[in-house]
């Protein structure tokens, strides 16, 4: 088999690819064996290893000790929407997240008291080192772990206050924009940031991914007269999650 200028190894994962893509090659089913591989497209034993990788790499297929490597299940991608912040009404902070008003989503939280790193600092617009609040939560659907989110907001604003805990005191588990209005303070702005990137051991291992996953990545900021009072990072399986937006038309 002739391969031309692509690498040889890429050109077979291609191939076997597109057999996964169109059911040639359905889930649970095994992948050609190394040697196969060989005979099959004119490759040597490093090609076809390196193929195998690229495959795996990407979250196709999936070793099982003592017995090969098979095709995985492709999960059928959801939708999670984002609508920014809500004026009006209670909306916990996962329904933020979801916004599909179908309440089928669970989610679990814990705060603590930290310093502000380099990036949360820049992204609060305080110092390095300054208290921050810490907030990471886990959101499940259908039992399913489907998001994580960390969230940071400074105590200068939030410190001595009945909100200086998210899910705790009057008005705990409200949403942001809810929340800072109890102290008077208007969130009037904000912003998103979505980027990819590879999942980090720990991510996946709660997200129920594989080495090499790839993972959405928003970037949240709310703001109040141009002072930024929370920014958040949530993570979100890219195999499994779409993202998609509602932004109105003005």
């Amino acid at each position: 088999m002739t391969f031309g200028e692509q690498p040889a190894y890429l050109r077979v994962a291609g191939d076997l690819r597109q057999k996964i893509v169109d059911g040639q090659l359905p889930p649970h089913t095994r992948l050609p064996s190394q040697a196969r591989i060989r005979q099959e497209y004119g490759v040597s034993d490093t090609v076809a290893l390196e193929a195998r990788k690229v495959l795996m790499a990407e979250g196709l297929v999936e070793g099982r000790s003592g017995s090969g490597t098979y095709v995985r299940e492709r999960p059928v991608p959801r939708r999670i929407s984002r609508s920014g912040y809500r004026p009006t009404g209670g909306a916990t902070p996962f329904r933020q997240e979801q916004a599909d008003g179908e309440g089928r989503g669970t989610w679990e939280s814990s705060s603590e008291q930290s310093e502000a790193s380099v990036a949360v600092a820049e992204r609060l617009g305080i110092e390095p080192g300054e208290r921050v609040m810490c907030t990471r939560y886990l959101y499940r659907e259908g039992g399913e772990a489907m998001m994580l989110s960390t969230s940071w907001e400074s105590l200068a604003v939030t410190g001595r206050t009945p909100v200086m805990l998210p899910e705790e005191g009057p008005v705990g588990g409200m949403g942001v924009v809810e929340r800072m209005r109890a102290i008077d303070v208007i969130v009037d702005n904000v912003t998103e940031e979505v980027g990819a990137r590879p999942g980090l051991a720990e991510e996946l291992l709660v997200l129920g991914g594989v080495p090499g996953h790839v993972v959405l990545v928003v970037q949240r900021t709310f703001y109040a007269s141009g002072r930024p009072v929370e920014t958040a990072d949530v993570v979100i399986p890219a195999d499994r999650y779409r993202v998609a937006y509602h932004l109105p038309v003005k």
